[in-house]
C-alpha cells in the first residue's frame, strides 16, 4: 500500500499500482526523496501537516517516521515563522538525537513545496498501552522509570530544551529485538512480540530501554504562529499551572509532568480526569487514589514533584536523582544492572561506588547497607497478564466450539455457580457488533443521528469524526477546534452537529457539506456539554465557568446565562417539551430552570460526589443522574423527589442514556463496564465489556436495537441490543 502525501486527503491509503490518489486525485509519490516509501498516517498535526510511517528502501525497508510541514496559516510572517521553527526543530533533534534515548534525526529536506524531517522509528509500545495491559505499576517500576528518564531529562535541560509534554503516551519502551540490534548485537531468531518480554542480559546497558518521544514541533508551531501569546503547550492534568496559564516552561515543569505520569502509572487514575473535576486541587490529595502501599521516600518525592507552586518543586532532574540515590549515573553512563531488574523499594538504593551524594545529610536517616537488585520472572511480577491470557483463550475457544452447549455443560456440570468470565466472554461475542478506530486520543463523546444511520464522535485529539453506523466507515473528519472536543450533539433533523470544546467555544457544523456554520463564544472556561432544544431554535451549553448558556441557533446570539451552581457544570439537558432545562454539577446537585424565563425552579440533592451526566426519559416525567459516587439516581421531575438509587458500578459513572421507549437505561464509567438496567425496578439486565479503559459516553439508536459507546482507549464500540 502507498500513502497519499496531500495533508488534507481524507482517505490517503492507496494500492501500489495507483499513480493518482483514489480519494483526492493528487499525484502519488512512490519514493519520497528517492528512498522513503510512505505507507501510513501516524497522526495529524492540527493544520501544520501530518506525521507518517515510512520505509527506507535503501536500508532494507527499515522503518522511519516522516514529519511533514504543510502549515495552514495566514500571512507571510506566519508562514516564514512556521518554516523557521520547523528548521529549529530539526536542528534541535539533530543535536538531542545523539542521545540513545531520543529518536535520531535522519534527514531534513524540501520536496513538492513541503518541508520534511525524517526520524528514527521506535519499535515498541508506549507506557500508556503498557498500563492498559497491566492496570497499574508498582513502586519498583516507578523507581526504574526514574532511573531511565531522569538522565535524559537532565541531558535535554542542559541543552536548553524543555520537553513540555511528558506523559505515558510519550515514553516508549523499545521492543527487545530492536533494542538488542540498536546496541550492536544480533537480534534473537524468534523475538518476543510483546515489548516488555525480555530476558535480563547483563551486557546491555539498561538506559536505552526507555525512549522519550514527541519533542513537539507541531505544539511549538501552534503556540507561536497560530495562537495568542501565552497559549497552552502540553496536556491537561500532566502539565503544571505555569504552562497552562501562561505557556511558560522550565525544568521543574517537566518534573511536574513526570510526577503526574508516575501517579497515573501507580494508580491507573488519569490526571486529566482529575484535573477536569478538581483543577489543580487533585495534587494535594493524590494519595487517596493509591491502591498499594508505597515507601515514605517515594511518597515524599512525588509530593514535591506535584507541588502547584513551581518554587516548591525540585528544580532539576539532578535533585530528584540525588534524593532517590538511583543506581545509575545521571550524566548518561548507566550501571551494568541487567535490563528490567527490580529494585527493592523500601530501602535506599546506592550507586555502584556506594558513595552518598553531597546532600544526603539533609535526607531522612536510612540503612547504610547496599542492597542488590532482585530480578523476578515476568509471570511472577505480572501474574494478571497470565491469568487474563488464559481467560481470553478459554472464552474464545468456548465461543468457537458451539458456545451454548459448552457453556451449558460447564455451567451445570463443572461450576455450581455460573463463572463470570464465561458469561462475559459469551456476552461480548454475542453483542459486540464492531469497533470504530480512527481517533488518535480519548473519544470523549458520541451522538447518533435521529435516523440511526450516522454517528458522530468527539475526541481530545481536537477533531469530530462522522461515521456510517451500518458499515463502520468513516465519512469525514471535522477540524477547527484548537483544544480537545468534549461533547457532540445532533440537531433533531440530523442536519447540524454542535460540538463543545476545552477551547471555550461551541461550533455548529453542516453535516452534508462538512463545513463549519458558526462559532459561539461567551464561556470563560471549557465547554462541558451541548444540547439542542426540541423546537430546534435554541442550543444550551454548560461549562466549567459554573454557568449554562442558551443560544439562538438562527443568529448565534446569546439569549441568557443561567447561574446558581457553585462549581463546574458538567451536563445539561432539555425536557422533551423544552419547557425545563436541567444541569448537573461538581457541587453534587442538579438544578432545574424555566427555559423561557430563566427562573430557577428547584435543586435536587442526594449524590455524594460530582453529578457527571443527566438525562430525561422521553415522556419527561423522570430525570436520571449519573455520578462519580458510583450510583445512578432517578428523580420525579414534578416534585423533585428521588425515588430510586441504582447501584452496581465499582467506580465513577460517566454517562447514562435512556432507550427511546424508556424500557432500558444504559450506564458506563471508569470500571470499563456498560450496564443495562430496567429503570422500572432498578434490576440489572446485563453487563457489556470490551473497552480497555474508562468509558466516557453511551448512546442508543432511536429504535433501541443498537447501543454505541466511546472510551479513553480511543475507540467507539457498536453493540447489538437484540442478538
Amino acid at each position: 500500500m502507498l500513502c497519499c502525501l496531500n495533508p488534507d486527503c481524507p482517505n490517503p491509503i492507496n494500492p501500489d499500482g495507483n499513480q493518482y490518489c483514489q480519494s483526492c486525485s493528487a499525484p502519488l509519490t512512490y519514493l519520497l526523496r528517492g528512498h522513503y516509501r510512505v505507507i501510513k498516517v501516524l497522526s495529524d498535526e492540527g493544520g501544520f501537516g501530518r506525521t507518517y510511517l515510512a520505509e527506507d528502501v535503501d536500508k532494507l525497508n527499515e522503518r522511519c517516521v516522516v514529519k511533514q510541514l504543510a502549515p495552514k496559516v495566514q500571512g507571510t510572517w506566519a508562514l516564514n515563522k512556521a518554516i523557521e521553527l520547523f528548521k529549529e526543530e530539526a536542528k534541535r533533534l539533530q543535536e538531542l538525537g545523539r542521545h540513545s534515548q531520543i529518536p535520531t534525526l535522519l534527514a531534513y529536506f524540501e520536496q513538492d513545496s513541503y518541508l520534511y524531517l525524517v526520524q528514527e522509528y521506535i519499535e515498541g509500545q508506549n507506557l500508556f498501552k503498557e498500563l492498559q495491559q497491566r492496570s497499574q505499576f508498582n513502586e519498583a517500576d516507578i523507581r526504574e522509570l526514574f532511573m531511565y528518564v531522569l538522565p535524559v531529562l537532565n541531558f535535554i535541560h542542559e541543552h536548553g530544551v524543555i520537553h513540555r509534554d511528558i506523559k505515558p503516551q510519550n515514553i516508549m519502551r523499545r521492543a527487545y529485538y530492536q533494542y538488542r540490534n540498536y546496541r550492536g548485537t544480533n537480534p534473537p531468531s524468534n523475538p518476543p512480540s510483546i515489548p516488555n518480554l525480555r530476558e535480563p542480559t547483563s551486557g546491555i546497558p539498561a538506559q536505552g530501554d526507555i525512549v522519550l518521544i514527541d519533542f513537539g514541533a507541531s505544539k511549538q508551531l501552534t503556540a507561536t504562529v497560530q495562537s495568542k501569546p501565552g497559549t497552552t503547550i502540553g496536556s491537561f492534568g500532566y502539565s503544571p499551572i505555569e504552562q497552562i496559564n501562561g505557556g511558560e516552561a522550565y525544568p521543574a515543569s517537566d518534573l511536574f509532568s513526570l510526577g503526574a505520569t508516575s501517579f497515573h502509572l501507580l494508580t491507573g487514575v488519569s490526571p486529566f480526569q482529575l484535573w477536569t473535576e478538581y483543577g489543580y486541587g487533585w495534587v494535594n490529595s493524590w494519595r487517596q487514589h493509591l491502591k498499594q502501599q508505597i515507601s515514605q521516600e517515594l511518597g515524599e518525592v512525588l509530593d514535591k514533584m506535584l507541588k502547584k507552586d513551581i518554587n516548591q518543586r525540585y528544580q532539576s532532574a539532578e535533585e530528584v536523582h540525588r534524593y532517590l540515590n538511583l543506581g545509575v549515573n545521571l550524566g548518561g553512563t548507566p550501571s551494568t544492572m541487567p535490563s528490567r531488574q527490580i529494585p527493592l523499594p523500601s530501602v535506599s538504593l546506592h550507586s555502584a561506588n556506594n558513595k552518598q551524594p553531597a546532600s544526603s545529610k539533609n535526607k531522612p536517616t536510612k540503612p547504610k547497607s547496599t542492597v542488590k537488585f532482585l530480578a523476578l520472572p515476568l509471570f511472577i511480577r505480572q501474574p494478571t497478564k497470565l491469568i487474563k491470557s488464559v481467560l481470553v483463550t478459554v472464552g474464545v475457544l468456548l465461543v468457537t466450539l458451539a458456545a451454548t452447549q459448552v457453556y451449558g455443560y460447564m455451567r451445570y456440570k463443572v461450576f455450581p455457580v455460573a463463572p463470570v468470565f464465561l458469561i462475559n466472554s459469551l456476552q461480548s461475542s454475542t453483542f459486540l457488533k464492531q469497533t470504530l478506530a480512527g481517533h488518535s486520543s480519548y473519544v470523549m463523546s458520541i451522538a447518533i443521528a435521529p435516523d440511526g444511520k450516522t454517528l458522530a464522535s468527539a475526541s481530545s485529539d481536537k477533531t469530530i469524526k462522522i461515521w456510517n453506523l451500518d458499515t463502520g466507515d468513516e465519512i469525514r473528519t471535522l477540524k477547527g477546534h484548537t483544544e480537545g472536543v468534549v461533547k457532540v450533539a445532533f440537531s433533531q433533523d440530523g442536519r447540524i452537529i454542535a460540538s463543545g470544546s476545552n477551547d471555550r467555544t461551541i461550533k455548529l457544523w453542516d453535516i452534508a457539506k462538512g463545513e463549519e456554520i458558526r462559532t459561539l463564544k461567551g464561556h470563560t472556561d471549557g465547554v462541558t456539554d451541548v444540547t439542542f432544544s426540541p423546537d430546534k431554535k435554541t442550543l444550551a451549553s454548560s461549562s466549567s465557568d459554573k454557568t449554562v448558556k442558551l443560544w439562538n441557533l438562527t443568529t448565534g446570539a446569546e439569549i441568557r446565562t443561567l447561574k446558581g451552581h457553585t462549581s463546574r457544570v458538567t451536563s445539561v439537558a432539555f425536557s422533551p417539551d423544552g419547557e425545563v432545562i436541567a444541569a448537573g454539577s461538581n457541587d453534587k446537585t442538579i438544578k432545574l430552570w424555566n427555559t423561557s424565563t430563566g427562573e430557577e425552579l428547584r435543586t435536587l440533592k442526594g449524590h455524594n460526589d460530582t453529578v457527571t451526566q443527566i438525562a430525561f426519559t422521553p415522556d419527561g416525567n423522570t430525570l436520571a443522574s449519573g455520578s462519580a459516587d458510583r450510583t445512578i439516581k432517578l428523580w420525579n421531575v414534578a416534585n423533585g423527589q428521588e425515588y430510586r438509587t441504582i447501584k452496581g458500578h465499582t467506580d465513577a459513572v460517566w454517562s447514562i442514556a435512556f432507550s427511546f421507549d424508556s424500557t432500558m437505561l444504559a450506564s458506563a464509567g471508569s470500571d470499563k463496564m456498560i450496564k443495562l438496567w430496567n429503570p422500572f425496578n432498578g434490576d440489572e439486565i446485563r453487563t457489556l465489556q470490551g473497552h480497555d479503559s474508562r468509558i466516557w459516553s453511551v448512546a442508543f439508536t432511536t429504535d433501541g436495537r443498537t447501543l454505541a459507546s466511546s472510551s479513553e482507549d480511543g475507540t467507539v464500540k457498536i453493540w447489538r441490543m437484540t442478538p
